[in-house]
């Protein structure tokens, strides 16, 4: 029996610890990732492109000439993609793009007014289009080849600052073209008594094909306006064929054509494209002279002074007289080319990156404004060129006088449209 005086037995107590707080620890590498992940960040904060990866993105597709190399270009790439677009680009001659199927492009941007006009006259719509910028057609040289011209008397050096060597050159066009015509060698107008070097060679300009390209159409009306006493052919009013060649009935296009065929086929239609020949390593040896577009050269002088502190003195320009002005046109043939004409003419960020790739720039309807091309010139230590004089532009023959001067040139094929591509 137990106990009434015994107090009771309390029931042993379990003393529990609250464990200790696991401490996380992350490994070095991703601590050592944590700053750039913000910097990262922080940078699409401040370009407003934090969402981009979310948004859709538009891609227009269009044929493309020379021109395209804007597009192509890193800094217009990531412009564009602010807005949502992107440009999926097909590399065609100008011509080429007029005289084919546009079957699913968005856009088509010929390098000059006569593809452009042969598109839109075959458009069953109304197009919106944009002229962002214009450039000069231009011959590149090197500079003892230059000299040559200069002692030849058919070209004159622009004054350079500070009477240093200078970049560009203008060219009398009519006293060049009687040296191609009479067949002259560069040893033959004394290259060799202006260096140690010979060349023997005929002196030439080379060209892309007169049925693909717009650089080679706008050289062959130059050649087709000097040759028929500055007027372009087609625009004769009473007048005929030179006596002796043919009789008064006789076509005066024709006869233009068939005076431009030699100066032309002299030179064996070469490729497409001849800035990068004219500005690779073998540049000189390819071709003494070469037809270019004056962007080409100013992009290629920036490029020089900012990666070797200097201008690129061996290549120089030749500015002909009379002088043509190319003016690419970018043409919608949909809505989603419709964004990107109605942004290359509203964008002034588009049109500041036209400027620093050489281009001369449109403002309010003008033909081209050069100031604030020149005033980037100047800022990074490349010589600005200076107008020439002679500011005689060349008449481009109309649009069917010039499709007959180019096919009797250049004997091109059919234009061909296949709707199945």
């Amino acid at each position: 029996m137990p106990d009434a005086r015994r107090p009771p037995t309390e029931e042993p107590r379990l003393t529990t610890r609250r464990p200790a707080r696991r401490r996380h620890r992350y490994p070095r590498h991703v601590v050592a990732a944590m700053p750039l992940a913000l910097a990262g960040l922080l940078a699409l904060l401040v370009s407003g492109n934090t969402l981009r990866p979310f948004e859709r993105v538009t891609t227009i597709d269009g044929k493309m000439a020379s021109k395209s190399d804007y597009f192509k270009d890193p800094e217009v790439q990531r412009l564009l993609l602010k807005h949502g677009i992107r440009v999926d680009i097909h590399r065609l001659g100008s011509r080429g793009i007029a005289t084919q199927s546009l079957r699913g492009m968005d856009v088509v941007f010929p390098s000059g007014q006569p593809a452009a006009r042969l598109i839109m006259r075959q458009q069953q719509r109304s197009v919106r289009t944009a002229r962002p910028f214009v450039t000069p057609l231009v011959l590149g040289t090197f500079r003892d080849y230059a000299k040559t011209l200069v002692a030849a008397g058919v070209a004159r050096p622009q004054r350079a600052p500070g009477g240093g060597e200078t970049l560009y050159y203008d060219l009398d066009m009519k006293n060049f073209l009687k040296l191609i015509e009479d067949q002259k060698t560069w040893n033959g107008i004394d290259f060799d008594e202006h260096t140690d070097r010979s060349n023997a060679g005929r002196v030439l300009v080379r060209t892309s094909s007169v049925c693909e390209s717009n650089s080679a159409g706008t050289y062959l009306s130059i050649l087709a306006f000097v040759k028929n006493g500055n007027q372009a052919p087609g625009t004769e009013r009473g007048r005929h064929r030179r006596a002796g060649v043919g009789g008064p009935a006789a076509d005066p296009v024709l006869d233009v054509a068939e005076q431009v065929k030699p100066l032309i086929n002299l030179q064996g239609m070469a490729s497409d494209e001849q800035a990068d020949s004219y500005f690779s390593d073998e540049g000189e040896s390819i071709a003494p002279v070469s037809l270019i577009y004056e962007h080409q050269f100013l992009k290629h002088q920036v490029d020089h002074q900012k990666k070797r502190g200097k201008q690129d003195s061996r290549r120089v320009l030749l500015y002909p007289s009379p002088h043509a002005l190319t003016e690419p046109e970018l043409i919608s043939l949909g809505e989603r080319g419709d964004r990107l004409t109605d942004l290359m003419e509203s964008d002034a960020a588009l049109r500041r990156r036209a400027i620093e790739l050489g281009f001369r720039v449109r403002f309010s309807g003008e033909d081209g404004t050069s100031e604030q091309l020149n005033a980037y010139l100047r800022e990074h230590d490349v010589q600005v060129p200076t107008p020439n004089p002679d500011q005689t532009k060349v008449d481009a023959p109309d649009l069917n006088a010039l499709e007959r001067i180019i096919n009797h040139v250049g004997s091109c094929p059919p234009a061909g449209r296949d709707d199945g591509e």
